[in-house]
């Protein structure tokens, strides 16, 4: 009883149950990478129609982000994030029915735009739950549920797929996630007092915004450099990794290592680990230590490293692919300190709105790459076939990576840039800036 009682207990449960949904979210975004060779055979697709198909969620995603900031800020995360959860899992439905690539594009798109609501939900339930010194913490809590979706969407996804077939599965995903909405709409609550609690101490009271403050904060947004510089970083970030585990991860092992999918699932699986440990354990450290770009910086510099090694050597031992797709996980907690960094720099109501900005511009990236990829890889396709599924070169991969590898450079340049900014203006302040732009402080 004391779990539903005590407020700061029961947070613990309603984040759960919201994260459930953000989960499946996962589960469905990276699912492409182990489904891919269904999909090419049943749908007969080019690298580039598998890109767009994969992509095409991600879009969606991706200009719903703004418009899910203004929703969580003013609807609330409850009803917004059930009814995304509802639209999302109709889309996986109708996906895992779909009899031809046109059906399939359309209930992809479906799924993204009920998932795309989600994760800042998520976010916007925290920022009315917990406490400022708190926030990194649960932001990495939160993409660590996200590599829970991810190793699921690997080798248990293989073996299901392997058992009971991919449209079966992937039903089997919606009818789930359908449960989960439900859940969220009966038991969640936007605020503590919501829930019939006392404000929690510490925690900012949050105001149901006007259309007016709605403008006046979206407009505060898109005029913060620092919400730009951070957004191209994440373009970059978000787009290598869901198209690497997401997408072409798992061909590339199996056509480079002549391995099965299940087996070259299991290494796209680190990359799940990884981000299960990265962001939780760096959210953690960075509110304790009281930095941020720091971090970042170190992560930025070590991700591209990373990259680097397969684009150079093209078909490294899978040591040392494994170490990569590792760390490229765990990585991400030093990017992913990008939300709090830009939520700081703006008033708590509009929490919604300031991470919900960059997090479209993460999915920007996330649509872009996997069909920029499967350009590259169709343009040095030999045109061989195996079970209808086309054979790629060595050389298209190691070009895929240096895409890759460069877009890591950039998010990486973009930490620098933040670093450098901190610094200033710790040196004409001495105490760095980081919230309140356009002369408003954090309520």
């Amino acid at each position: 009883m004391r779990l539903w009682t005590d407020p700061l207990r029961r947070r613990w449960l309603l984040w759960a149950t919201l994260s459930g949904c953000f989960l499946l979210v996962n589960v469905n975004r990276l699912s492409t990478a182990v489904l891919s060779e269904n999909l090419m055979a049943a749908f007969e697709m080019t690298g580039t129609q598998l890109g767009t198909l994969h992509a095409i969620f991600f879009w969606v995603y991706a200009f719903m982000q703004i418009p899910t900031g203004i929703f969580a800020d003013r609807v609330g995360p409850r009803l917004t994030a059930a009814a995304g959860a509802v639209v999302m899992n109709v889309g996986v439905v109708w996906f895992a029915f779909a009899d031809g690539y046109l059906t399939a594009v359309f209930g992809r798109g479906l799924i993204g735009l009920g998932g795309s609501v989600i994760f800042v939900c998520v976010l916007r339930f925290c920022a009315n739950w917990y406490r400022a010194d708190e926030f990194a913490t649960m932001s990495g809590v939160t993409f660590a549920v996200a590599g829970f979706g991810g190793v699921f969407a690997t080798t248990p996804l293989a073996l299901a797929v392997e058992a009971f077939g991919w449209r079966s599965t992937v039903s089997l995903i919606g009818v789930v996630g359908l449960a989960m909405g439900v859940l969220a709409f009966v038991f969640v609550r936007d605020t503590p007092v919501d829930a019939g609690f006392e404000p929690l101490e510490g925690v900012p009271g949050q105001e149901t915004l006007t259309n007016a403050q709605l403008a006046h904060h979206l407009s505060s947004a898109l005029r913060d450099r620092w919400i730009w510089v951070v957004s191209v970083m994440l373009f970059c970030l978000t787009g290598v990794n869901l198209t690497l585990f997401g997408l072409w991860g798992v061909p590339y092992v199996v056509q480079t290592y002549d391995v099965s999918v299940t087996y070259a699932s299991t290494l796209t699986l680190l990359g799940g680990v990884g981000q299960m440990i990265g962001p939780p354990a760096v959210g953690w450290l960075s509110d304790r230590l009281e930095s941020r770009v720091e971090l970042m910086v170190a992560g930025g510099a070590c991700y591209v490293v990373c990259l680097a090694l397969i684009a150079i050597t093209g078909n490294p031992p899978l040591l040392v692919v494994a170490v990569v797709f590792l760390l490229a996980g765990v990585m991400l907690g030093t990017f992913v300190l990008g939300y709090p960094v830009v939520k700081e720099r703006h008033p708590s109501s509009a929490s919604g709105i300031s991470t919900g900005t960059v997090n479209g511009a993460s999915f920007f990236g996330a649509a872009l790459l996997p069909t920029a990829m499967g350009w590259v890889l169709d343009a040095y396709w030999t045109g061989d076939l195996v079970g209808g599924v086309r054979v790629y070169t060595e050389t298209g991969y190691r070009l895929a990576f240096a895409i890759a590898t460069a877009a890591g450079a950039i998010a990486f340049c973009c930490t620098l840039w933040l670093y450098w900014q901190e610094r200033t203006t710790m040196t004409d302040t001495g105490t760095p800036s980081l919230e309140g732009t356009s002369g408003e402080t954090s309520e």
